[in-house]
């Protein structure tokens, strides 16, 4: 059930119970990092390594050539980047806009 909603960045994000409860949950993390930690967090990329084998598994994805463990390795990276992506824009936000430097 959506409740209302507010923009971020430009998005209309509807406030639903499932958003409401990952804020709670996920908020007091980000309130107890400091500044530095928050910005190393927006700055956040991964290494070449774990960025080359997501790559790997999303040309082989768009192909249709993922094996049944590929999928669910790629599935586990799609989830994660979404998490972190979150976080990164909550990051933003509480530094005051998207660029990751005060």
């Amino acid at each position: 059930m959506i409740a209302s909603g507010r923009y971020c960045y430009d998005v209309f994000v509807p406030v639903t119970i499932d958003n409401v409860a990952f804020d709670r949950g996920t908020d007091p993390i980000l309130r107890i990092m400091t500044p530095e930690q928050i910005r190393a967090l927006v700055e956040y990329r991964g290494d070449d390594a774990l960025r080359g084998r997501i790559d790997e598994l999303a040309a082989k994805n768009s192909e249709g050539e993922l094996t049944e463990t590929e999928r669910a390795e790629y599935e586990g990276y799609v989830r994660a980047n979404k998490f972190v992506a979150i976080l990164q824009a909550k990051a933003r936000r509480m530094l005051g806009g998207s660029n990751p430097t005060p």
